[in-house]
């Protein structure tokens, strides 16, 4: 349980990389058909489904199927609901304010710049993030506890997260709460249900990587990346710039935990 198959591995980085900026690289294509950017938020969760999926291809004979097995369902679950999600949320809608944001500091062409700033880093972050993913495709067997231990948190983070989706699409879809802000089921807890949703599910898979020292090796700066990017990066950081000018935020969020569930704050 205590080796890795480095040769094997180190190709298959490779062919993670390759995976990753090839679903970048084809959003790209079809934002600059449809003529908007946010398609590249449905192509993050596919991403990493590709990784997952290319990764269990390539370690063919090295790794222990079992966790092999696990660990690339577990992500293309996580990914693909992660997708459908997102792409049914912004069907309709044009541009999102984040892109336009991002985009209008372009000097020269947007798209190009979009090319660099956001497809390209993300296929980057992906193939980053995903090291635990890629490296516990290579350790031999047996599976140890910590691939259950990871499991486990992972079926949390995935279920804190999809259920605080469905409450916020149910909220939404309620004409009597236009303008209002959510702060019932989940959201009464935390602020963003969904970015601790992912933290878990990031944990987790590092976890089954940890079945072996050199696979908590090679991949521990990958959930911290995910977990800053989460609470201060595009995530977190950014949502709430947006939202602390909409009436009662300020409120809501003097009494409503920033990113870890907690019981609402009394006397706010």
């Amino acid at each position: 349980m205590n080796g890795l198959s480095w040769a094997a591995f180190t190709a298959g980085l490779g062919w993670a990389a390759l995976a990753a900026f090839a679903v970048m690289l084809t959003t790209f294509a079809v934002a600059l058909r449809k003529g908007v950017h946010r398609v590249v938020d449905v192509a993050w969760g596919l991403a990493f489904t590709a990784v997952a999926v290319v990764s269990f291809a390539a370690s063919a004979g090295h790794g222990d199927p079992v966790r092999r097995t696990v660990v690339t369902a577990l992500t293309a679950v996580w990914g693909l609901r992660l997708a459908v999600h997102i792409a049914r949320r912004g069907r309709g809608h044009g541009e999102d304010p984040r892109y336009d944001e991002l985009l209008s500091r372009a000097r020269g062409s947007r798209n190009l710049y979009a090319l660099r700033t956001v497809y390209l880093l993300q296929g980057a972050l992906v193939w980053l993030v995903s090291l635990p993913v890629q490296a516990a495709q290579y350790l031999p067997g047996p599976v140890g506890p910590a691939v259950w231990a990871g499991a486990g948190l992972w079926l949390f983070g995935l279920a804190f997260e999809a259920v605080g989706d469905a409450q916020l699409a149910r909220f939404k879809a309620d004409p009597a709460n236009q303008g209002r802000i959510m702060d019932q089921g989940l959201w009464s807890w935390t602020r963003h249900p969904n970015y601790f949703g992912d933290f878990c599910v990031w944990w987790g898979l590092y976890l089954i990587a940890c079945d072996g020292p050199a696979g908590a090796a090679v991949s521990a700066l990958s959930p911290l990346v995910m977990s800053a990017l989460l609470v201060f990066g595009s995530g977190k950081r950014l949502l709430e710039r947006r939202m602390s000018g909409r009436p009662g935020w300020a409120e809501y969020a003097a009494r409503t935990s920033g990113f870890v569930p907690l019981p609402p704050r009394r006397g706010h």
